[in-house]
């Protein structure tokens, strides 16, 4: 089936090529899941390639429609004056009463939309919402055939249209007045539903009839000067390219345990306690690992910038030097400022802008906080997907809840979407705390597997001798054995 591209972000990748051409789409949603906002988008994304469209408003008047949408860059007025767009008004009046049907339909209503398609040659229709025409009318019946006449014309236009309409519930019927099935050759659902004191939206494509789309929900956010952006987590297609080019970690001792350094294109998460280096790692690898003719990217999201540069001198890396010659670019916020969507979207767009060589982000765990496992991991997995499609190196960063060895649930959900994971752990020996560090995995490489002692100073991490005659540090529980039953113990696994 031949399809329009609607140009919203995301969403023509879901629906395998944009919507059906010349059908109608019922756009279904709670109040507040930005039914309005996705079908004006629909009809700017087509003025701005060429293609006319017509706003049938029945809730909200055209003033309020053209003001609530100035803040995406969507200049309706200017669009109206070219006769690109054109509004057929049937919003309610304060002084309308509700119709009884009788002999009533929606002729009026049918030949204004055709005078107003026949313009503009209009090749996009929106209708705002089909709830609102049944709050003004007694016989429901009447009203759903007459929507089913339109929906007929609209098909005689050859015209692509998005009807909206309102739901009562997240899940259950497409339409509060079960339209759905009368009107629309496809439906959408959008949703806004509420988890763990936290909104999130999504979009469901219900069905397309006679072509194929992407099956589920994708969370989507809407952002000042876009619009909304679908963003299509299981959409993504494990198609990126592999490289065999090392690049430094900015240790060097660290290098020589992984053989000479990260992959170009490698996703490397460095998990610790509070306190074990972490942020120290993410320092050494945009500072000192950073060439004359690299850039990095740094997302800070527990410290401030006036934190992270002075942390960063004490070590010898000066950020606002780096910064001032172009090859760093520090990003500071609270992860309470936004949704995870909104977070991936500025980390994208940095990126996009920037285009560095490398990218940190210290750390997860701040992001966790504001997600539930599900959600956080889909923002990983988005995440990782659009570093490796760009082929650069990125550290990330995640704290464990645990002191003293062990693993978090959280930690174990996104392990396996990393290439390579680095353990910093404390070790408690004889009243002492030490620290270690070891290379838990590495994918395509060979690595050093020995658990070794580090220490800090204003120099930076100093990794040394592997931890001797000592078991159960990964399990938060070090005791030191005798070399016999270190040698009891290699009879049992020979060569280990």
């Amino acid at each position: 089936m031949n399809k329009l591209e609607t140009g919203i972000p995301g969403l023509d990748l879901i629906a395998n090529g944009g919507l059906p051409r010349e059908r109608t789409t019922l756009v279904s949603g709670t109040t507040g899941s930005a039914k309005t906002i996705l079908a004006a988008q629909f009809l700017a994304e087509g003025i701005v390639r060429g293609e006319n469209g017509v706003f049938a408003t029945f809730e909200e008047s055209p003033d309020d429609i053209r003001q609530n949408v100035l803040s995406f860059g969507w200049d309706i007025q200017r669009w109206e004056r070219e006769d690109k767009w054109v509004f057929v008004d049937g919003s309610r009046r304060p002084t309308d009463d509700t119709v009884e049907a009788g002999g009533y339909d929606l002729g009026a209503l049918l030949a204004r939309m055709k005078y107003a398609v026949g313009r503009v040659r209009a090749r996009r229709v929106v209708m705002d919402s089909l709830g609102a025409i049944f709050s003004r009318f007694s016989d429901s019946g009447t009203v759903r055939d007459e929507l089913f006449r339109i929906g007929a014309a609209l098909k005689l236009m050859k015209v692509t249209a998005l009807m909206t309409a309102e739901r009562t519930k997240e899940y259950g019927e497409i339409s509060r007045f079960g339209v759905g099935e009368f009107v629309a050759d496809n439906v959408i659902i959008l949703r806004n539903v509420l988890q763990e004191e936290k909104r999130r939206r999504t979009l469901e494509i219900l069905k397309f009839r006679g072509t194929t789309h992407q099956k589920g929900e994708f969370p989507f956010t809407i952002t000042p000067h876009q619009g909304i952006t679908i963003i299509p987590l299981s959409a993504i297609e494990l198609k990126q390219k592999s490289s065999n080019v090392r690049v430094s970690s900015g240790n060097r001792q660290l290098d020589v345990m992984c053989e000479g350094g990260f992959f170009r294109d490698s996703i490397v998460l460095v998990s610790g306690a509070t306190g074990c280096g972490k942020t120290l790692m993410v320092t050494e690898f945009v500072g000192r690992g950073t060439g004359e003719d690299e850039r990095s990217l740094l997302f800070a999201f527990e410290e401030s910038r006036q934190e992270l540069c002075r942390n960063a001198l004490g070590w010898g890396v000066d950020f606002d030097k780096m910064e001032k010659e172009g090859r760093l670019k520090v990003v500071c916020s609270y992860p309470e400022s936004t949704g995870l969507e909104n977070h991936l979207l500025r980390i994208n767009t940095a990126i996009e802008e920037f285009q560095p060589h490398r990218l940190a982000v210290d750390s997860l765990s701040a992001l966790e906080s504001v997600s539930t496992i599900k959600n956080f991991r889909e923002f990983v997995i988005s995440l990782t997907s659009f570093v490796k499609q760009r082929e650069m190196v990125a550290l990330l960063t995640f704290t464990t809840p645990i002191l003293m060895g062990g693993v978090s649930t959280t930690e174990a959900h996104i392990s396996t979407i990393t290439d390579s994971i680095i353990l910093l752990r404390y070790v408690e020996m004889y009243g002492e705390v030490l620290r270690g560090i070891t290379i838990l995995k590495m994918r395509g490489s060979a690595h050093d597997k020995k658990i070794r002692k580090f220490s800090i100073d204003g120099e930076g991490m100093h990794i040394g001798e592997p931890f001797q005659n000592v078991v159960g540090i990964l399990a938060g529980n070090p005791t030191q054995i005798t070399p016999g039953e270190l040698a009891r113990v290699e009879d049992f696994f020979p060569g280990g």
